[in-house]
């Protein structure tokens, strides 16, 4: 009796809304699950934070250029998850239409500011060849970006020689505007990712 209730009340709600706007967002949530996409309820502003970019030049990210951000944290000496993610992105925007891909900047926030100087991100993402950016800078700015990001790292606070820096492996998504919006979690499901990209971004 009460699954009988449970389904009147189903399709009672699916008249009311319209059958087709039901399905479609049925559709778009299996769609987001399929692409390992968190979409927050809200988007959050990102606070103002000062590091430096792979030139030498001042970075804000407050004045971000207008286009949409994958936002990385990570450093270049990492061994396994930063090459992996950095692969995956660029074989991501590779799939995405041309117009897509051409609103979407690749960002890794180095949080291992010791030895990743600009000279040495640079040359790092050059590696890759799809117009990635780096940017690093004072241990407290980063620790303000990647906390108001939703990617945690642990400090190598005294560390020397060869160590490492324990890091999330998700991307952050974020809209022009400088506003976090969603994570694109690990493991990256770059195949429904590239059918479902283009949506949010559209939308």
């Amino acid at each position: 009796m009460t699954s009988l209730r449970l389904r009147c009340s189903s399709l009672l709600l699916a008249g009311l809304l319209g059958l087709p706007s039901v399905a479609a967002a049925l559709d778009r949530t299996q769609l987001l699950d399929e692409a390992n996409l968190l979409l927050l309820p809200r988007a959050r502003p990102l606070p103002a934070v000062e590091l430096v970019d792979q030139h030498g030049e001042a970075y804000r990210t407050d004045a971000l250029d207008g286009r949409w951000h994958l936002m990385f944290v990570g450093f270049t000496f990492c061994p396994d998850i930063c090459p992996t993610t950095l692969s995956e992105l660029r074989r991501l925007l590779a799939g995405l239409p041309a117009p897509i891909r051409e609103q979407i900047q690749v960002t890794l926030v180095s949080v291992d500011p010791r030895r990743d100087s600009p000279e040495r991100l640079k040359t790092y993402l050059g590696y890759y060849r799809a117009g990635f950016e780096g940017v690093t800078g004072e241990l407290a700015e980063l620790k303000r970006l990647t906390q108001a990001l939703g990617l945690p790292f642990t400090p190598a606070d005294g560390a020397t020689g060869d160590y490492s820096v324990a890091h999330s492996a998700n991307v952050a998504l974020v809209d022009p505007t400088g506003r976090l919006v969603g994570h694109l979690r690990a493991p990256l499901a770059i195949d429904a990712l590239q059918t479902v990209l283009p949506e949010v971004i559209e939308d």
